[in-house]
């Protein structure tokens, strides 16, 4: 069975921008999408230890007679069947179910009730239940549509982090992209992290797919952001404490939310890593 991707389609410029980084990213990764078009606001995900009920803000419901012709056009254009997702179960008449057994799903910056805080900077509640719920990672777009040439890790050294760059290891090898590596080391020498990819087996992989290592000894974080190129695909591991605050190197996602504009691709403790 192919890979699929998990995209809820609004019908309006910024849903454009953001189907067509779904597109780029699954012809990228030979990846299929599946694109569900809302009728509801609401509709509840059923992951193995939680239920998320996503709310949509009222612009994924504006003009329904167009959204379909509109994302159908999009996706053939990039030359993917169009593939929709048409809900089957409702828990009640205006609450649909959605299946969780995909391999990424892409979220706009939020998706939550604070829709105030739409845009760069701010990752809604509702898509931190999704990252710590899911198997799967979760596909966070900039604000416009943009290609990327590279991707970046971000690598603290942490069991999620290992799995991030795994992803980006394996991401690298299907699209023929090179990988750099982002290291801010504040647990010790350069040597330290080394040693925690022979633990992991992963020294040949990383010697072999890795373009270059970027070890931050001196600056801050922040500071340090400047050298992540901005069109790189970013992929960080997210841990499971409260509303995932506590991300790579410790802490700092809305830290990154606000600093760079990039594609994220965002693992979540309950990743089930695929090779």
């Amino acid at each position: 069975m192919d890979k699929q991707l998990f995209h809820i389609f609004r019908n309006n410029p910024l849903g454009r921008e953001t189907l067509l980084q779904s597109l780029y990213f699954c012809k990228t990764l030979s990846v299929s999408p599946v694109i569900y078009i809302p009728r509801h606001t609401k509709f509840l995900m059923y992951f193995e230890n939680d239920v998320v009920q996503i709310d949509l803000d009222g612009s994924y419901l504006t003009f329904p007679s167009t959204a379909k012709m509109h994302a159908t056009e999009l996706v053939e254009q990039a030359g993917i069947q169009p593939r929709f997702l048409d809900p089957k179960h409702f828990t009640a008449s205006t609450l649909p179910d959605i299946q969780t057994n995909f391999d990424f799903m892409c979220c706009p910056r939020s998706i939550s009730d604070l829709s105030s805080k739409i845009g760069l900077g701010y990752i809604g509640p509702r898509v931190r239940r999704i990252v710590k719920s899911a198997r799967f990672p979760v596909l966070i777009t900039s604000p416009v549509y943009k290609e990327w040439k590279s991707i970046a890790s971000f690598f603290g050294g942490s069991a999620n982090a290992v799995n991030a760059l795994k992803l980006g290891l394996r991401l690298s090898r299907v699209s023929n992209l090179p990988l750099n590596v982002f290291t801010q080391t504040e647990r010790g020498s350069r040597e330290v992290y080394e040693k925690v990819i022979e633990t992991e087996n992963l020294k040949e992989e990383v010697d072999r797919y890795v373009n270059k290592w970027h070890f931050f000894e001196s600056g801050g974080f922040e500071e340090n952001l400047y050298q992540v190129p901005h069109d790189a695909l970013v992929v960080l591991g997210a841990y499971g404490h409260g509303l995932i605050k506590n991300i790579f190197f410790g802490s700092k996602m809305e830290q990154v939310q606000s600093t760079i504009s990039n594609n994220f691709l965002i693992v979540g403790p309950n990743y089930t890593v695929a090779r």
